[in-house]
């Protein structure tokens, strides 16, 4: 469906698409010319939302705060390939 460019510029990104691409309001668009035609590129804003519990599925193991230090040590031996110490 084609828009009418308004008095200020702007132009709508019809629903279809922005749902499509999943664009919020808040997203920065880059618009780039490329011969006779524009490209615009949606990125979105940095995140301001926790990312506590996000990977909680996840975790196999649980480590108390004590332990950390010698968790940390076998896990890079195990990922080096070194479990001989």
């Amino acid at each position: 469906m084609p828009y009418t460019v308004s008095s200020k510029g702007q132009v709508v990104i019809a629903k279809e698409i922005r749902e499509k691409l999943g664009v919020k309001p808040g997203w920065v668009a880059v618009q780039r010319l490329v011969g006779d035609h524009v490209e615009i590129y949606f990125l979105p804003p940095p995140h301001r939302r926790s990312l506590k519990g996000l990977l909680a599925d996840r975790i196999q193991t649980r480590v108390s705060v004590e332990d950390w230090p010698a968790a940390r040590e076998r896990a890079w031996r195990a990922a080096s390939g070194d479990e001989t110490r």
